[in-house]
């Protein structure tokens, strides 16, 4: 049998590598390299291509081509990355500038793997590192990639410790599979049993990655380029009728200060403490005029919600202007309930205009020919709602144009859409509109959110993706509080009947910047179907798998028969490990047995283990062929000599290295020497009749 080959190449005064086999050198790289797909869309390409490069030095190194980099060496390209980092990072210190540090860390070890022990180590970080890839990625499909990549590490690890074994890589999946089978029924016994208590599962994730949506701010310009991306927003399943497309308004935020051409929030910010939303928000079954909405993470607390809705949930709060709000930014994608009440429809915001003045605020100069177009509506019409109308039959009956490609506005924007260009998105006609309002003395403001969805597989639920953000308007009506008013719906009535895509099919401007998009490909029905089913395994994924939690769990326990609690649920865990570690010791045992019973000489060498017992002379444990055979010549001197020729045998079988065909022979003359030793023995406890006086012990078993 071959030996692991093992030589060391000088490389530095001191360093030494001593070389492991290049299989497994090629899964563990091939390892790193999965395990760093689910954070390439967050780390900078300098650390991509540094980590590249170190692994790639290690192999070169591991063919003989490069020598590893002696101690300063190493030493100085370690200060160089981290000086780069410490210059990307800039000061922040989030989770995302934490892990980028560990991988870095991971891509300088590369360069220190020299021993088999520095193999191991390694194993086990990257190991580490497929539980950090599920802090930013938890759909299904990156899950598979974790777990292909702790697979590859596995198969690594099993060459590492027996590279010349044959057949090595084909026994190590083999193997692999065998424990995926065996482990698996006590995993997901583990996964809806084990009691989700909060601590465990509510760690803060501060976080200050930016996440692609809408802000608390808006400046024309900024929506349209949300308009380009087809990154889901959230999902919305309902318990009854989805309502028509045309009434699927998502109010998230509301903008009611004016600073130059940017649109912002005037409350200002609250304050954001650390921790996490509780991301299980809603349970049991949906009522009809109830909806679940499974939330992407925003690093936001504002939650979207149709008008005229309350929460359900209590992971969601009303806030002030009709939103809603999470105590904490959502930093994971998070599942709340809404339902839709009739009695809001009216006084849904409040029943009184809170300040005025607060929804009339203009700079003080700028856009003097729309400040004078609504100067004369005041005149011409007495009641804000005849302003309103007049606006909207503006925007209606002149040629305003919508468009994802609207130009560039001079210093009077708002002029300039109103009286030249008459071309713009959604935010350019809400802004515009509430201008002209507040000039009027009519209170406005500027809501911001998303408008619409498309059905998922099976119309199980809607998708409402960041192409559906949008900007509209609520103005101050006496005897009506806030009442809606949308200029893209004037202009544009596609836009709000059928989706963004219909309303800019003349244009062709839909997703026109990505390629990679398959809703920008709506005419492909094959494509569209498996993006769809994509989108229905990770929904269910999400909201069975990674947001089973607390609330969820103690649903489902509340259904099964006899009320368990969470006092149950630790009783049935530990009975559910007793069990499982029962059963592995049990298949062990069996597999063992079944081994054995299929080796010819482990069970002659049992047979002769037997004799001995029976002679008078157990197994000591520990104890070695020889030692035994020269106890039992003691004890029994008429076997003496075949109880040595016996056991010599043995150690030749089992450390010699012999062929098949010396095997078979050797066989055949234990079984004559232990058919002799039996002859032997019998005689002399014929003569002597009293046993032999021996310490007892356990029985030896022979390594196969």
């Amino acid at each position: 049998m071959k030996r692991l080959r093992a030589r060391s190449l000088s490389v530095g005064a001191s360093d030494r590598i001593e070389l492991v086999s290049g299989r497994a050198l090629v899964w563990l790289v091939a390892s790193f390299a999965l395990l760093l797909l689910p954070q390439w869309d967050r780390l900078p390409v300098w650390l991509i291509a540094s980590c590249a490069a170190l692994a790639g030095w290690r192999w070169l190194a591991q063919s003989g081509r490069l020598r590893l980099p002696g101690k300063w060496l190493r030493s100085g390209i370690m200060l160089l990355l981290v000086a780069i980092y410490i210059a990307t990072v800039q000061g922040r210190f989030t989770v995302e500038t934490a892990s980028s540090f560990f991988v870095l860390a991971v891509g300088l070890k590369w360069l220190e793997t020299r021993s088999v022990r520095d193999f191991y180590v390694l194993f086990f970080i990257l190991v580490y590192l497929a539980t950090v890839n599920f802090l930013f990625h938890q759909e299904i499909h990156w899950a598979v990639i974790n777990l292909a990549g702790v697979a590859l590490l596995l198969v690594g690890l099993q060459i590492v410790n027996a590279p010349d074994i044959p057949g090595a890589m084909k026994s190590g999946w083999r193997r692999l599979g065998m424990m995926l089978v065996k482990t698996l029924p006590i995993v997901v016994l583990l996964f809806v049993f084990f009691p989700r208590m909060a601590p465990l599962w509510s760690v803060p994730l501060v976080s200050g990655e930016a996440r692609t949506g809408i802000s608390d701010s808006m400046t024309p310009g900024d929506i349209s380029s949300l308009a380009q991306s087809s990154e889901r927003a959230f999902r919305v399943t309902f318990g009854g009728q989805a309502p028509a497309y045309r009434d699927r308004y998502w109010r998230g935020l509301i903008l009611d200060r004016l600073e130059g051409d940017t649109w912002q929030q005037g409350a200002g910010n609250q304050l954001r403490r650390p921790g996490r939303v509780a991301v299980d928000g809603g349970v049991g079954e949906l009522e009809p005029n109830q909806y679940d909405v499974l939330m992407e993470p925003t690093n936001q607390t504002w939650a979207f919600a149709l008008e005229g809705s309350e929460a359900v949930s209590d992971n969601v709060k009303r806030a002030e202007q009709g939103l809603f709000r999470f105590n904490r930014p959502a930093d994971s994608p998070v599942r709340y309930r809404m339902a839709l009440t009739e009695s809001d429809q009216r006084d849904r915001f409040s029943a009184m205009l809170d300040d005025p003045r607060r929804y009339l605020q203009l700079p003080r100069t700028g856009n003097p020919r729309a400040r004078a177009f609504a100067e004369d509506l005041a005149g011409q019409y007495q009641e804000p709602g005849a302003v309103v109308q007049h606006l909207l039959d503006r925007f209606r009956q002149q040629e305003y144009f919508y468009t994802l490609r609207p130009p560039a506005m001079p210093d009077d924007g708002i002029d300039a859409l109103l009286f030249d260009e008459k071309r713009g998105f959604c935010a350019h006609y809400a802004g515009a509109a509430t201008f002209v309002l507040r000039a009027a003395g009519i209170p406005a403001r500027v809501v911001v959110g998303y408008q619409g969805g498309d059905s998922g597989a099976d119309d199980e639920y809607l998708i409402i993706r960041q192409y559906d953000a949008h900007a509209w308007v609520e103005a101050w009506l006496p005897g009506q509080g806030w009442v809606r008013m949308d200029p893209t719906a004037a202009i544009a009535p596609d836009r709000i009947e059928s989706g963004l895509r219909d309303a800019m099919a003349d244009e062709g401007s839909f997703l026109e910047n990505d390629w990679t998009s398959p809703q920008r490909y709506g005419d492909m029905a094959v494509l569209q179907w498996a993006s769809l089913q994509l989108d229905l395994m990770n929904y269910h994924w999400q909201r069975w798998v990674v947001g089973y939690q607390g609330q969820s769990q103690m649903d489902l326990m509340s259904r099964l028969p006899g009320g368990i609690g969470l006092r149950e649920l630790g009783y049935i865990t530990a009975g559910i490990l007793g069990a499982g570690l029962l059963l592995a010791g049990l298949i062990t045992a069996w597999q063992y047995r079944r081994v054995e019973s299929r080796d010819p000489f482990s069970r002659t060498v049992n047979r002769w283990y037997r004799l001995c017992d029976r002679a008078g002379v157990p197994v000591r444990h520990g104890e070695t062929p020889s030692q035994l055979a020269s106890r039992l010549g003691r004890a029994k001197p008429a076997a003496a000599a075949s109880a040595t020729s016996f056991a010599r045998l043995v150690n030749k079988h089992y450390y010699g290295g012999d062929s098949g065909t010396e095997s078979r022979g050797e066989l055949a003359r234990m079984k004559r020497l232990l058919s002799t030793m039996k002859r032997q023995t019998d005689r002399q406890s014929e003569v002597d009749r009293q046993p032999s006086g021996v310490s007892q012990g356990q029985p030896l078993k022979v390594n196969e």
